[in-house]
């Protein structure tokens, strides 16, 4: 955002930690699908759908995810996805399709592909923090108050 002083001088504006306003919003992923779904996530959890958007500063809000467990994918990727994690022991590759990861931790499966779509850095570490996930519909945040979302 660009500010235009009275003598004609242009500034640019950078948001400062005084003036972010936290909001809290509600998601329900109930037959949303993945990657069209985590996109506006990670959108809201930068700040990007604000004026005061800007890149060096944590400006986004904090989300809820109900119902993680009825999330979709397309196509055949329930099987064809995979997720590895590595123990760093020789031998430790230890790889789940995303079938196997739906049925034991729903939650990962929307956690992992946000933190793709966030920067790799301290400044992302803090901002997947805002992202709350529960695999029903049950949430212990009623007393912020979220906005339902729709997408």
């Amino acid at each position: 955002m660009i500010d235009v002083r009275a003598d004609g001088i242009m500034r640019t504006f950078f948001a400062k930690k005084q003036d972010i306003e936290r909001r809290w919003y509600l998601v329900d992923a109930d037959g949303k699908i993945l990657g069209r779904l985590v996109t506006n996530l990670a959108n809201i959890l930068r700040g990007k759908n604000k004026s005061i958007y800007t890149p060096h500063v944590d400006t986004g809000d904090f989300v809820v995810v109900v119902n993680a467990g009825k999330i979709k994918l397309t196509g055949k990727k329930w099987n064809n996805k995979l997720y590895h994690h590595h123990s760093g022991y020789p031998g430790g590759l230890k790889t789940y399709s995303a079938e196997q990861v739906l049925q034991t931790k729903p939650e990962d499966l929307i956690r992992h592909a946000v933190r793709g779509m966030l920067p790799k850095s301290r400044l992302g570490r803090q901002m997947i923090k805002k992202l709350k996930i529960y695999s029903g519909p049950d949430h212990p945040h009623e007393a912020q108050n979220p906005v339902s979302l729709n997408f």
